[in-house]
């Protein structure tokens, strides 16, 4: 990757700034930024004001902050706050009616628990309801279609218009001007860096350009060199004419709805009242993507652009459904409804963040009204503090593989998206199509052995294997619920075991690979990172990259392979986009991705040494091949770049070669290990490996949000090593308890295995979430990693786990449980 200018910001206090989009995340935007004190910035909006014509123009307004992701349900709940507070003319700009989800099938019933676990585990107030209950709090409910429901006090509705339009006032107010019917046609840019947008009324100068365009973001970033995975999408909204079950206890003009928004997911729909009407969202019907370009040619005096006609036929099925649920319905009729366009994505999440193409221009896009305020203020202080106080990597416009950038690629992840919007799914289920899309060169042999492939990043990853079903241990391993039983086979435990006992042959290719090369590369790394990574050649370091205040971007493994030259094992693209705004300008030093080109075999178990040392004249001995170093060498007739380390607490090696050797590589192991009882083993084994151990996992364990002080990753940071990202912060911290810590918690009963993401109570009350978990085949104990403040993550205290309602009893354990004194790994 060529060098790019550094991400310095502009000399003066307030830099130039241009918001292209008037909806309400450009209006959330500009307040955010001129409230933290960037009071020259420009919104251009190529509609009127404030009613655009974009998605926030027609959006319903419904807000249920509960998502399995913690971060959105922060946006959520940073939007509820926010509006709730504000006001247009003396008029709301949220009602908290309350949210009500409603479950007709048992399966669904059992997803409101889990539901329900998601909200206390991210600290908001919600119970489970049994139908006369829900019956009470929305009495147009048929009572004896619903077998539960799950209430949340703290949702209602956001008025999206008002609520732009009062953030655009305060706005305006410090210093930003609001310019409609400007249509941006170019944005402007010199040696890498944004110096203004250009539209059809005249050019304006900029040092920050943040797209908040909404559906229409593809297009501007097409302008800046950017591609954004996003989807406009028809979704149908219908208002009933009005209704006699509301002509009693309507909600007045000004009040617009008093019962709470409602949730059918089980026939995708939603609901919400308007005075003495019923709005009626379905997500049941084909998905209907929309071409921008004839957007354009709509004309004139009609319809706002995000507007469709109304296709009854599509609608049909759900009318039914939703008189079928609302029996009142049926004394009314469908009297308008509207095909309304919003943005999806390939993954279902929004697009923040700063170009790794082009420095200065930003974007926040695929935005729903639920997230606005807490998106927008996470962009203004990402912009102004450099950090956006959360973790987004979920969010990270930058996340995307070039392989899911691809046209078809985003148009068919999308779409299902869309399909999938209020299914159940399940947080290992993969997608169906387009696959295979990333294969390793061992693809063909693993199919051999009867892979069970899941999916991440593109790549087709292996969670176990079939032909390992005659393996005795498979009787052993004990049965699990049937949440967790889905996407797992108890051949999983059985290749974990074979590990500890022989040795085992896991695919290690979808790890990111990068080269980092000249006579900058130590120096980049040194800074970048918390380890000391100054030692001879030959050495692998474990190491953190960090943010200004501390917090754990990423964890990098780097080996040394040369003066000037280091391979670095990363976790995502975001760490390449992360290391190269660092090179330096004079183009000596450069980072490369080779992982499409290179391939991995990570042999790990006491008989490695065994399986490997005969295919070689390189010394793998513990005397010739230390913990922790790093060599090249020839096993067989393959050249290999081996690093001893393990991420499963065992011996072994990561051996890495070229694509073109792969399966060479894999065909030399395999026989040499055949008559030592190695086994290939998949990801589901290597998970349960790792817990054991007590080895993090990026992203799931530990995220921007914490230090690796709290994170139990100390031993990974050198502050006298002189200065790196993030020193002086964890010089502060270094010098104070953590208030919190990631614990290590076994579960009393070992069949209860639990997926991540569940509250933990302590004494009673909730106090922190799990990250990772499953069954530990080794120890015998099933083991789940939470954050609990530090007062309660002390070995031996007694806490509960929240599982699908019901509470099961843990204990907080000294870490690692396997191997503490860390013979197996140095034998």
């Amino acid at each position: 990757m060529t060098a790019r200018p550094k991400t310095a910001r502009p000399d003066r206090t307030s830099p130039k700034v241009v918001v292209i989009g008037a909806g309400i995340v450009g209006c959330a935007l500009a307040d955010e930024l001129t409230a933290r004190g960037w009071t020259d910035v420009t919104v251009l909006e190529q509609g009127p004001l404030f009613a655009t014509g974009g998605s926030s123009s027609h959006a319903p307004g419904l807000v249920f902050r509960t998502n399995a992701s913690r971060t959105m349900t922060g946006f959520a709940a940073r939007t509820v706050r926010k509006y709730a507070a504000l006001e247009l003319d003396g008029r709301w700009c949220f009602r908290p009616v309350g949210g009500l989800e409603v479950a007709t099938t048992p399966e669904r019933v059992a997803e409101l628990e889990r539901r329900r676990g998601f909200a206390t585990a991210w600290g908001l107030e919600s119970r489970l309801l049994d139908p006369d209950e829900c019956a009470a709090l929305h009495p147009l409910l048929d009572r004896e279609r619903v077998l539960a429901g799950l209430h949340t006090p703290g949702d209602g509705l956001a008025h999206a218009l008002r609520a732009g339009e009062a953030q655009a006032r305060s706005a305006t107010g410090r210093g930003a001007r609001f310019l409609a019917h400007h249509r941006v046609t170019g944005i402007d840019s010199t040696a890498g860096r944004v110096t203004g947008v250009a539209t059809d009324r005249g050019a304006f100068p900029a040092d920050v350009v943040v797209s908040c365009a909404g559906f229409w973001g593809p297009r501007i970033g097409r302008l800046a060199g950017l591609t954004l995975p996003l989807v406009p999408m028809a979704h149908q909204y219908a208002r009933t004419s009005p209704l006699p079950a509301l002509a009693t206890a309507r909600a007045t003009e000004a009040e617009e709805a008093r019962l709470p928004i409602l949730r059918h997911q089980d026939r995708d729909l939603y609901f919400r009242e308007h005075s003495d009407r019923i709005g009626i969202g379905s997500y049941a019907h084909r998905p209907m993507p929309v071409d921008l370009d004839a957007l354009d040619g709509r004309p004139a005096g009609g319809p706002m652009p995000s507007v469709l006609p109304f296709t009854e036929e599509d609608f049909g099925p759900s009318w039914q459904d939703a008189r079928e649920l609302l029996p009142a319905l049926a004394q009314g009729k469908v009297e308008q409804g509207i095909n309304g366009v919003f943005s999806f994505t390939p993954d279902g999440f929004p697009l923040l963040g700063e170009s790794a193409q082009l420095h200065g221009f930003w974007v926040a896009e695929a935005v729903w009204v639920t997230h606005s305020a807490g998106v927008a203020a996470a962009v203004a202080a990402w912009l102004v503090d450099g950090r956006p106080g959360a973790d987004l990597h979920e969010c990270d416009v930058n996340r995307f593989e070039e392989a899911q950038l691809a046209p078809s690629y985003v148009h068919r992840r999308s779409c299902r998206n869309f399909v999938e919007v209020y299914d159940i799914v399940h947080p290992l289920q993969p997608a169906l199509e387009p696959r295979p899309l990333r294969v390793s060169p061992f693809h063909r042999r693993q199919c051999e052995l009867g892979a069970y492939f899941l999916e991440a990043g593109g790549w087709e990853r292996p969670h176990w294997y079939e032909a390992n079903g005659a393996l005795p241990a498979v009787a052993q391993v004990p049965p699990r619920g049937e949440w967790a039983s889905r996407y797992w086979s108890p051949i999983a435990g059985a290749e974990a075991l074979a590990t500890r006992e022989r040795v085992g042959l896991f695919d290690m290719t979808p790890l990111r690979r990068l080269e980092v090369t000249g006579p900058g590369a130590l120096a980049l790394l040194q800074g970048a990172t918390s380890n000391q990574l100054d030692r001879p050649v030959g050495t692998v370091t474990y190491t953190l990259l960090l943010d200004e205040a501390g917090g754990v971007l990423s964890d990098l493994t780097v080996a040394r392979l040369g003066e000037e030259e280091f391979q670095v094992g990363a976790n995502s693209r975001l760490d390449l986009v992360r290391l190269s705004r660092l090179l330096p300008a004079d183009g000596r030093t450069r980072i490369r991705d080779v992982t499409g080109g290179t391939c991995g075999i990570g042999v790990w178990g006491p008989l490695a040494r065994d399986l490997v040392q005969p295919l070689t004249a390189t010394d793998f001995s513990h005397r010739g091949f230390g913990y922790f170093r790093a060599r090249r060498a020839h096993l067989g007739e393959v050249p290999v770049t081996a690093l001893r380390v393990s991420y499963v607490g065992e011996l072994g090696w990561e051996l890495y070669t070229s694509a073109e050797h792969g399966q060479r590589l894999w065909d030399t192991l395999w026989a040499e290990g055949r008559s030592l009882g190695a086994v290939a083993a998949g990801r589901s084994a290597f998970d349960s490996l790792r817990l054991e151990k007590g080895y993090r996992a990026w992203g799931t364990d530990m995220t921007p949000e914490h230090d690796p002080y709290e994170a139990g990753l100390g031993f990974a940071v050198r502050l006298d090593k002189g200065p790196f990202t993030g020193r002086e912060a964890l010089l502060a911290a270094a010098g104070r308890p953590p208030a919190r810590r990631l614990a290590c918690l076994v579960l009393d009963d070992p069949r209860a295995v639990v997926m991540g993401r569940e509250p933990v109570h302590v004494a009673g009350a909730p106090a922190g979430y799990v990250t990772s978990a499953g069954y530990g085949y080794t120890v015998g104990r099933s083991i789940a990693y939470a954050w609990l403040p530090a007062a309660s993550a002390g070995p031996g205290t007694r806490v509960e786990v929240e599982y699908f309602g019901a509470a099961l009893p843990a204990t907080v354990a000294a870490e690692p449980l396997f191997d503490p004194a860390m013979a197996c790994i140095r034998r």
